[in-house]
């Protein structure tokens, strides 16, 4: 609270002066007189009063749960400032009490038609099955490779960069297309474009959302000849655009990996391929916009003829550090192992083969799986590569070595479970929920 107080302590100060300034109108009688100013001691006693009222109204709107406070934000123009206020939001994310992250499914189709889907987690009493309670989807909205980092989800789409907030409903509901790259590299004869890939990130010392995109070009045959690479980036601020980042003397030209998944914060890290047979972990520093190759042991797939076509494997996040689930045998053989980088310096990295229970090997038998991220606990979630059934996703405790079968239920009708189709999965604490963006 007395943080709060000083935080606010300049504005209050403001509306003193403006106190002092501003002379009142009375009604005397039949006739209306102008009247000087309080003095400056019912001027503090009045500043200080809406400074109270100003800690009440945020402590009360803390409290509150996000769809109520999108709501409130009608009140009044003040109201409706304050609660789209960076500091509320910033105040919102470091003092709320941290709950089970709320997961994010969306789900894409051959023909394109895209929907998002807001799923509960599970709870302690139920682990078996999670619940569809929420379709946020929207008109031009969806799309590939779906990023979430503190409030705000980044997917691509026409090979643009699309950033939603989820936070936002009915008519204020926001969708930002961002510009399109005007990318340097040409594509000589026989070459085409991989994908474009975005990956979204947030600078904490600068409280600045910024976006990464890589574009690379190569030869189709051979695979990933005449490979060449670039990099942009995109700060979420009025008049922001599209920033070509330059490179370091050791820079590989590289790939993003088509099935790694990212992780986003203040660093941003993928998987990619400098050619057929080399993996690295390519690591953008958000607040310094640097870039670090961090090479990947070619131990992990040493009996891949071709370890960029066939191996599977996914970065994740264990015990705070890089680390790498090669599942590949996981579907034959019921084995993973579990690379963890123990240091970036000296690129020292350690194994650990985890083999499951035979109890579980039916859950992964024959099935084509990827990693989709970490719980708070460590739990890798993993999912079918593609769903043409029912819609579930499996928890695999590295710790424990056990695997258990969750199924989502509620994925509307219209989304027939015949229907091949594509499925990204993220999670978002319900702290980092809400967000608003400036534009």
């Amino acid at each position: 609270m007395k943080r709060r107080r000083r935080d606010l302590k300049q504005a209050a100060e403001s509306e003193q002066e403006e106190c002092q300034r501003i002379p009142q109108v009375v009604s005397l009688g039949d006739s209306d007189q102008i009247q000087p100013s309080p003095n400056k001691k019912e001027g503090e006693h009045i500043c200080e009063l809406l400074q109270d009222m100003q800690d009440l109204v945020l402590e009360i709107l803390m409290r509150l749960p996000t769809q109520s406070l999108m709501r409130f934000k009608c009140v009044s123009k003040h109201w409706s400032s304050l609660i789209f206020s960076r500091y509320f939001c910033n105040l919102l994310f470091t003092t709320v009490t941290r709950q089970q992250p709320r997961l994010y499914m969306c789900l894409v189709d051959d023909g394109g038609h895209r929907i998002l889907l807001s799923i509960s987690s599970p709870s302690p009493d139920n682990t078996c099955y999670v619940v569809v309670d929420q379709d946020l989807s929207i008109p031009g909205m969806g799309g590939f490779f779906l990023n979430i980092v503190r409030g705000l989800m980044c997917f691509s789409r026409s090979k643009k960069a699309c950033i939603y907030n989820p936070s936002t409903q009915g008519r204020t509901k926001q969708l930002l297309t961002l510009p399109a790259i005007k990318s340097d590299i040409v594509a000589q004869q026989g070459q085409k474009k991989h994908l474009t890939r975005y990956y979204i990130g947030h600078d904490p010392v600068s409280d600045q959302y910024k976006l990464v995109c890589t574009v690379a070009i190569s030869s189709p045959l051979p695979r990933l000849a005449n490979l060449k690479s670039e990099h942009w980036v995109f700060a979420l601020e009025a008049g922001g655009s599209w920033k070509k980042v330059v490179p370091l003397e050791n820079y590989r030209h590289h790939a993003p990996s088509p099935l790694g998944r990212s992780t986003s914060g203040s660093v941003v890290r993928y998987m990619a391929w400098p050619d057929n047979y080399n993996c690295v972990v390519v690591s953008f520093d958000i607040r310094s916009e640097q870039m670090t190759i961090i090479p990947v042991p070619g131990e992990i797939a040493p009996h891949e003829h071709v370890p960029a076509v066939t191996m599977r494997a996914d970065l994740i996040e264990y015990g705070g550090k890089i680390a790498i689930f090669y599942h590949t045998y996981l579907k034959d053989k019921g084995s993973a192992d579990l690379w963890v980088l123990e240091d970036i310096g000296k690129n020292e990295w350690s194994k650990k083969t985890l083999v499951l229970q035979p109890c579980q090997r039916h859950l992964v038998k024959d099935i084509e799986l990827i990693v989709k991220g970490t719980t708070q606990d460590g739990k890798v979630i993993l999912a079918p590569l593609e769903m043409h059934s029912r819609f579930y996703i499996l928890y695999y405790d590295l710790q424990s070595n056990d695997l258990r079968k969750v199924e989502i239920k509620g994925v509307p009708r219209l989304w027939p479970t015949h229907k091949e189709c594509y499925f990204y999965l993220n999670s978002m604490d319900e702290s980092e929920s809400f967000i608003y963006l400036e534009t």
